[in-house]
């Protein structure tokens, strides 16, 4: 899922009704700034040896809806755009969690990638202004959706898509000894035929928003009711498929990783995701906290 252009179009409106707000269980209270100090082959922005400020939202144990974490995303662009314009600059933000189940729709998407009646959908349904095609989101998906401000990192959407698909990998790689590749002319991360991780971005003014997201424990059967990303000849896979089977791709470096239950494996994962992002970028971390009602204005 590619979208390349810098400036906003106007939000397409959502074809089923809001999904219903679900309760958020109680958040973390984490104050101090996480650095992560792992050297790092990007290229990302380092001024006079201090790392950009990233706001971290780690709601990454919560189901929120789609909507809710949409209109928040947007009303974090806006905020950062007027910032910018008056300051010049702003710290980043990235926000993790999961959804409940929900498809959505890119700016490429066609019905025809669709195999139920759009009336009759069996979860809710959002057309945004994300590049790509249709995909799923659902509970044990691990979903990144990074705010930053490409001026002061590297203004190539090229190098951002490829330095989300390449935190994955490096996730995959050292977490689970997945060995995870890119696919020419594709986006997202690829273990074998099996599609892993999606990547659907946004980018406003260089800002982005929109992101990636990551099987860990999905229920993969929903992507039944579509053609994921358009791709027909290929199928999607999860970490704790591949972990629990033992297929090749998985190396032997991690030994009891079988044994680890779905809450186990969002947590590793959760903690390897923001290892690998904060250095990716080069970013430090600092934990910002949001109640349910705050949240749920957004929507």
């Amino acid at each position: 899922m590619i979208l390349l252009g810098a400036y906003c179009f106007s939000t397409v409106p959502s074809i089923t009704p809001a999904y219903p707000s679900l309760p958020l269980g109680p958040y973390f209270d984490l104050h101090k700034p996480l650095l992560y100090s792992k050297p790092s082959k990007f290229t990302s922005l380092v001024i006079n040896g201090h790392r950009r400020i990233c706001d971290l939202f780690d709601l990454h144990q919560e189901q929120v809806p789609y909507e809710v974490a949409w209109s928040w995303q947007k009303e974090i662009v806006r905020d950062k755009r007027a910032q910018i314009t008056k300051e010049g600059d702003c710290n980043d933000t990235l926000i993790i969690l999961q959804h409940p189940p929900v498809y959505t729709l890119g700016t490429a998407s066609t019905v025809e990638n669709v195999k139920f009646d759009m009336k009759n959908a069996p979860f809710n349904i959002y057309r945004t202004e994300r590049g790509g095609e249709v995909t799923y989101h659902g509970p044990g998906q691990l979903v990144m959706y990074p705010i930053i401000n490409l001026r002061k990192h590297k203004m190539d959407l090229h190098w951002y898509l490829r330095t989300l698909e390449e935190v994955v990998i490096r996730v995959l790689s050292s977490t689970f000894s997945i060995q995870a590749s890119m696919v020419e002319g594709l986006t997202g991360v690829w273990v074998g035929n099996e599609k892993l991780a999606a990547v659907g971005i946004r980018v406003c003014s260089w800002i982005t928003y929109h992101g990636l997201a990551l099987n860990v424990t999905t229920d993969l059967s929903p992507f039944k009711w579509i053609i994921p990303c358009g791709i027909r000849d290929r199928q999607v896979g999860s970490i704790k498929e591949l972990v629990r089977e033992g297929k090749p791709c998985v190396g032997h470096g991690r030994p009891g990783l079988h044994h680890l239950d779905d809450a186990s494996l969002i947590h590793i994962t959760h903690k390897s995701l923001l290892e690998e992002f904060s250095q990716a970028f080069q970013l430090e971390y600092s934990h910002k906290n949001i109640s349910s009602p705050m949240l749920y204005e957004r929507k």
